[in-house]
């Protein structure tokens, strides 16, 4: 939301037996992306549980006449996706086994990227909307902005980045639970123009972790980000575009 993150608590859930080892590499790793985002990790709060869990609670400050909100689309803009999707589909085949260790490595180098460069190079141009692309996926996240900024949103299933990888195990049903229930989130608001195969479908109701961004902003503007972010190793997409609202506040083409 254009907020700066100036300090943070560690939240740490220990399961029995683990070892002592594995807690500091979590905390060695929480650490590091903390500073990378200029953030100070300032104490924390641990608790004994069945299974491992880790956050961070945050702090920062932001500039009150400038905060972004996933509620302010304008018809006319485009859509940039700054990160690739199926992250979801390959942790669940990375449960599996099933992931060779240079898609291992390359999605936990994604994950692990901040959105924190993807932001800094947009936000030299006109941002009217933000928001990431996590849990709720591609189109919950664009069904809520487009309903926050009561307008339609069109998404060219031709054009997103993703993950080709992803499609196959899609067809071979690792699909994460999350896909049904952002299916069912997003029941009855989404206008699927054309006949899309079901993993592509998949991809697009998967649940990612630390995902990119979705913009919307002016086409003038976003053909200018568009190459800065290529330029700086980003692989972002213009994948849609903003419309009045009509019938629906998602088509798929």
């Amino acid at each position: 939301m254009g907020g700066k993150p100036t300090t943070a608590l560690n939240i740490l859930c220990l399961k029995k037996g683990i070892d002592d080892s594995v807690t500091r590499e979590v905390l060695k790793g929480g650490y590091e992306k903390a500073y990378e985002a200029e953030c100070t990790i300032a104490g924390g709060h641990t608790i004994n549980g069945e299974e491992l869990l880790y956050g961070l609670s945050v702090s920062g400050i932001i500039n009150p006449n400038k905060i972004y909100t996933n509620a302010n689309a304008k018809v006319g803009d485009v859509l940039i996706q700054t990160k690739k999707l199926g992250i979801g589909i390959l942790t669940t085949a990375l449960k599996g086994g099933l992931l060779s260790k240079q898609l291992e490595n390359d999605i936990c180098r994604q994950m692990s990227t901040l959105n924190k460069y993807a932001f800094l190079i947009s936000n030299k141009y006109k941002i009217n909307s933000l928001t990431d692309i996590t849990g709720f996926s591609l189109l919950g996240h664009s069904y809520e902005m487009a309903k926050g900024s009561n307008v339609t949103i069109n998404i060219n299933s031709q054009n997103l980045s993703f993950y080709t990888e992803a499609l196959g195990f899609a067809d071979m049903g690792f699909v994460p639970e999350g896909n049904s229930r952002n299916v069912k989130f997003t029941e009855g608001h989404i206008d699927f123009k054309n006949e899309i195969k079901q993993n592509i479908l998949d991809v697009m109701f998967s649940p990612e972790t630390s995902g990119g961004l979705l913009i919307s902003m002016p086409e003038s503007d976003a053909k200018e980000c568009i190459v800065d972010l290529k330029n700086n190793h980003i692989d972002a997409e213009i994948i849609g575009f903003v419309t009045e609202y009509k019938n629906k506040y998602i088509n798929v083409i």
